[in-house]
């Protein structure tokens, strides 16, 4: 979109040009009668414009709005100091460059989107930078507009990179300046000037850093036009290219910078670099002067045609970086120019906001640097912003309000105005040399004139003598051509009448000629003809012979070449049918692994959905768990204590009795099993990476000290206490996945079954069904817990109890093994759907939700089986009845279980042997009413596609 709308902007432009000298008159308010230049610029109180309501809600095209500031991101790739200190940290930025947005994380459950003109990646060259913010810019530059093209952001996110890079080692990191000056000097010619001044805002002063002994340079402005220049600033003329990096080098050499904890090389100050360009307007003019001599010509013109030169400025600002105090460590001097930095940025986005807002008052004149720029923010000149922000979630503030900024500037409109100025001094020096050539012409033919005077009256004399003498001899001989004329005429009448007798005597001479003639060749017609049709059809039937003898030999060419075209036909038909089956199936294969994947593209944003759902429900709960952190952090550290106690106390008491020691186990393992919980659901709930790392180190601590085998010793232990506190920690423990195959390898798998095979109690039926639902998010221990009967325990426990937390547990647990496609066979042949789909009698809503995750695994599995040609037949899922449960619930409040349910149905839908029961018991109209009345766009869709690529399905929707 960014290069389509800079293409209308150029043509636009273009048109604007190409038509410039024909409006000359009227664009500059009769420039042909009035010595004083002329421009298209407007009174000062209408350099400033910002954008109305409605080309706010429309500012995105560039063919409206023309005029708008162009904002663009760019990203900073990481560097070492990001990838050290932000290593717990995930990025607080995502960038979406095709849809040109950017998603700000504030946390990990609130994040924010913003869209701009252009977004760009850590990966952007310089060069894309460059044509997609700059180019533009210059275009209109080299075309009579005003421009402008600045970088704003924190302090070490890359603004001086991407504007003043010289390059000088390797030419693709050229910055934008360095490019802009290459594309200007390019496009002008030997009669344009191209001049620059290179500035730097410093302590609220403008120095010149080409000449650095120019300090506190004042600020002009125009009491007529506003517009606003330094007087004082250097302004070289520049040569070429090689010159404009030879002045680029003083200018940063002379530029203030310092090293801060943001940045090594900081820039102390906003830099701005001036380009004036001044090109003429050739125009094709309506009279010339064409010299005897073949001396060229000279152009006069004629009305108001008149030569014109286009005089436009680029703005190219690099601005120096927001920062806080505290994060950058400045002190002494150098926090004295944060301080002129931060004033100056603050006057800066004071007045965008002005603007944004449509504000009578722009306050201009807060800072310097509002001065320099009050032609590029509201003025009449082309803007482009390119604002930088680091991935660090560190500096998340710097960063919201570096986009916060950009996205007030985007609402800011210029008033875009051509400046063209009459060049009197060219059209001076023509028209002095067209009088002084003209005076010296005339005065040639002055004196030519007088010195053909006398000899033209000379002539004029002889002219006249000799006439009369021609008019004497004229008369004479018109006598004597009359008498020999009459008797030219009497001779002609008598050869007339000898001419006349002579005709009569031929025509009679003529007519006995042709009688005798016609009386001849009437007798030799005849036989000269016959004799001659002879010889024609003689020679007439040996050319036919001939013809037959060359039509078979053709004729036996032809059978032959038919012959060799029926083969050649015949083996290119086998050989493309072959082609056209390896394609067909090559296209199959294809379609199945697009479905695949767009199915696994729909499941991972439903998964995405839910985890933001989670994500919400936890943040929820980290504020009830917040006000415990404090209490948990003296128990941990009473745990700390307690533990070296136990470990001094065992190696000291050694001979104590077996019940003692037993007794004192019991009551640690209970301390360490209530501290284990509590650490344990705090890192459920709480997002804090810290926080998370340091209840890791107390798991890891307590492995150390008291043991992963002794805890599952407890398991066994013949006291009920015991055994409760001990299943919950291994509980807590099985959530992460770190410690899910110790206690697969120690045996705690073993010992978790074997309290659901032998124990009675509701505590720990309940807390072991959860210890298996964790071991069983892991794909390996899944085929452990059905190799061991433990799908076939699950389902023996939903007869014994009416618990619904129980019940929860059992669902969940039963659901995760749902997601294994190899295990389904097994899992029906030990009741575990069966189980999984009855527990729904409890009519707990945490229960049924868990019930259609279940479902939902189930048919996702099948169906990815199904379209990858590995499974055949009727959904197992159906035989159980599932499908009636489904349709009877898939209406219900609860978002989650009705989007189980409803991608449970889209998948099962897939299956070809499932289609019958779709139609018979009515599934066909709620997959229908899913495609369109579901609250996920990505189930409609999914729907529609499964209804569309079943034949029976369109039948049956069309008969509807």
């Amino acid at each position: 979109m960014a290069s389509k709308s800079n293409t209308v902007v150029r043509s636009s432009l273009r048109s604007d040009r190409q038509n410039l000298p024909k409006s000359g008159s009227s664009s500059s308010g009769g420039t042909g009668s009035t010595p004083h230049p002329s421009t298209r610029s407007k009174p000062p109180s209408a350099r400033r414009s910002a954008a109305p309501p409605n080309a706010r809600s429309s500012n995105r095209d560039d063919c409206t709005d023309p005029g708008r500031v162009r904002v663009a991101v760019k990203l900073r790739p990481k560097n070492a100091e990001d990838l050290t200190c932000d290593a717990d940290f995930a990025d607080c930025v995502e960038l979406l460059p095709e849809l040109k947005r950017l998603t700000l994380r504030k946390n990990n459950w609130n994040s924010e989107s913003f869209v701009f003109d252009e977004v760009f990646t850590e990966s952007a060259s310089q060069r894309r930078v460059y044509d997609v913010t700059a180019k533009p810019v210059v275009e209109s530059v080299l075309n009579g507009y005003n421009g402008t093209v600045m970088a704003y952001g924190q302090t070490g996110t890359g603004k001086t990179y991407t504007v003043s890079r010289l390059g000088k080692d390797d030419p693709s990191e050229r910055g934008i300046i360095v490019r802009a000056l290459e594309d200007i000097i390019s496009e002008t010619i030997s009669s344009d000037s191209v001049a620059i001044s290179y500035l730097q805002l410093y302590l609220e002063s403008v120095q010149d850093l080409l000449a650095p002994e120019k300090t506190n340079i004042p600020i002009m402005e125009d009491p007529k036009t506003g517009e606003v220049s330094l007087p004082s600033a250097s302004v070289v003329k520049v040569r070429d290219l090689d010159h404009c990096l030879e002045l680029l080098e003083i200018g940063e050499a002379n530029r203030h910078a310092a090293n801060t904890k943001l940045n090594t090389e900081s820039s102390r100050s906003h830099a701005i670099l001036m380009v004036f360009v001044r090109r003429s307007v050739k125009e094709k003019l309506e009279n010339e002067l064409t010299y005897p001599d073949n001396r060229p010509q000279i152009d006069v013109p004629v009305g108001n045609s008149l030569p014109v030169v286009l005089k436009s400025k680029l703005l190219i600002v690099d601005l120096a970086g927001s920062e806080r105090i505290d994060k950058s460590g400045s002190d002494g001097f150098v926090r004295e120019e944060a301080k002129f930095i931060n004033l100056s940025l603050t006057s800066l986005g004071k007045c965008i906001n002005a603007l944004a807002e449509n504000s009578p008052h722009i306050p201009t004149r807060d800072s310097k640097l509002t001065r320099l720029l009050r032609d590029s923010f509201g003025g009449s000149g082309r803007t482009s912003l390119i604002i930088t922000i680091g991935p660090s979630a560190r500096h998340l503030l710097e960063t919201t309000s570096t986009i916060m900024f950009g996205q007030r500037a985007m609402k800011v409109v210029n008033t875009m105005r051509l400046k063209e100025e009459l060049d009197y001094e060219n059209l001076c020096r023509k028209l002095e040399s067209q009088l002084d050539y003209l005076t010296a012409e005339m005065e040639r033919q002055q004196k030519l004139s007088e010195n053909n005077r006398g000899q033209m009256e000379q002539k004029l004399k002889e002219c006249q003598h000799s006439f009369a003498e021609a008019e004497k001899d004229y008369s004479a001989k018109i006598q004597s051509l009359e008498r020999e004329n009459i008797c030219f005429e009497t001779e002609i009448r008598k050869m007339l009448n000898a001419m006349n007798l002579q005709k009569d005597q031929n025509d009679q001479i003529c007519d006995e000629v042709a009688r005798l003639e016609k009386s001849l060749t009437h007798s030799q017609v005849l036989a000269d003809t016959t004799q001659m049709y002879e010889r024609k059809i003689a020679e007439l039937i040996k050319q036919l012979e001939d013809q037959h003898l060359l039509y078979r030999s053709e004729q036996e060419k032809l059978v032959e070449a038919k012959k060799h075209l029926n083969e050649h036909q015949r083996s290119m038909q086998i050989q493309g049918q072959k082609e056209m089956e390896e394609l067909r199936l090559k296209l199959q294969e294809m379609s199945h692994l697009h479905e695949n994947a767009v199915n696994e593209l729909i499941f991972s944003r439903s998964e995405n959905a839910e985890l933001s759902s989670q994500k919400e429900t936890l943040h929820k709960e980290l504020q009830t768990v917040w006000t415990k952190l404090l209490d948990e952090e003296k128990q941990r550290t009473c745990l700390e204590e307690e533990l070296v106690k136990l470990k001094k106390l065992v190696s000291e008491n050694s001979d104590v009795d077996n019940d003692a020691k037993r007794s004192y186990i019991k009551d640690s393992c209970e301390e360490v099993a209530s501290a284990l919980i509590r650490p344990m659901s705090f890192i459920k709930s709480s997002q804090s990476k810290e926080a998370m790392s340091g209840r890791r180190a107390i798991i890891a601590k307590i492995f150390e000290e008291v043991g992963l085998q002794r805890i599952l010793a407890l398991l066994r232990s013949e006291d009920l206490d015991v055994q409760i506190h001990a299943v919950k920690v291994v509980a807590n423990l099985a959530a992460e996945d770190l410690n899910q195959e110790k206690i697969v390898e120690e045996g705690g798998l073993d010992a978790l079954l074997m309290l659901l095979r032998s124990s009675q109690n509701t505590t720990i039926l309940r807390v072991a069904s959860g210890a298996i639902a964790n071991l069983a998010m892991n794909e390996m221990n899944q085929g452990l817990i059905m190799s061991k009967g433990g799908a076939q325990l699950l389902a023996n426990i939903t007869f014994k109890t009416d618990d619904p937390q129980t019940l929860r547990m059992v669902a969940g647990a039963l659901a995760n093994l749902c997601g294994n496609e190899t295990l389904h066979s097994m899992l029906k042949e030990d009741g575990g759907t069966k189980a999984l789909l009855g527990m729904v009698r409890s009519g707990n809503s945490d229960v049924i939700a868990q019930v259609a995750r279940g479902m939902a695994n189930y048919a996702k599995c099948e169906s990815r089986g199904i379209n990858q040609g590995q499974r055949k037949g009727r959904s197992l899922l159906i035989n159980d009845g599932a499908l009636a449960w489904m349709i009877a619930n898939c209406s219900t409040t609860l978002a989650s279980t009705r989007r189980h349910i409803e991608i449970a149905l889209c998948h099962l839908a897939q299956n070809e042997d499932n289609v019958p029961d779709f139609i018979s018991c009515g599934a066909m109209e709620e997959l229908v009413r899913i495609s369109q009345e579901s609250s996920r766009e990505d189930i409609r869709n999914l729907a529609k596609r499964t209804l569309n690529m079943n034949p029976t399905f369109v039948a049956g929707i069309q008969r509807a």
